[in-house]
């Protein structure tokens, strides 16, 4: 498993939100197996997601049309000031306690 771990400011969550649902990327076509969004306690705008999936590569690949996603006028009016923050990270251990 490989997680495509992503971060940014958002203009307005809720706005933002309404734009992930509508899923311009195409999450399950594209190999997405499950997704975490999760919003900073100290700033409701500042949100974290963690995206699941079977490989490195489809995890690469998925990047980059979720770059060509946030390029779109309707994906950059809610992204707030600079560039997400990516990271691709396999898995190496999962332990429920």
């Amino acid at each position: 498993m490989s997680t495509l771990h992503v971060e940014h400011k958002v203009t307005d969550f809720n706005a933002w939100k309404k734009v992930f649902d509508a899923d311009p990327a195409e999450r399950k076509k594209n190999g997405v197996r499950s997704y975490r969004v999760n919003r900073a306690v100290d700033d409701p705008n500042y949100i974290m997601m963690d995206l699941e999936f079977d490989s490195t590569d489809t995890a690469k690949a998925f990047l980059g049309k979720l770059r060509k996603v946030w390029q779109t006028p309707q994906a950059a009016a809610q992204i707030g000031e600079g560039t997400p923050q990516v990271h691709i990270a396999e898995t190496v251990e999962t332990k429920t306690l």
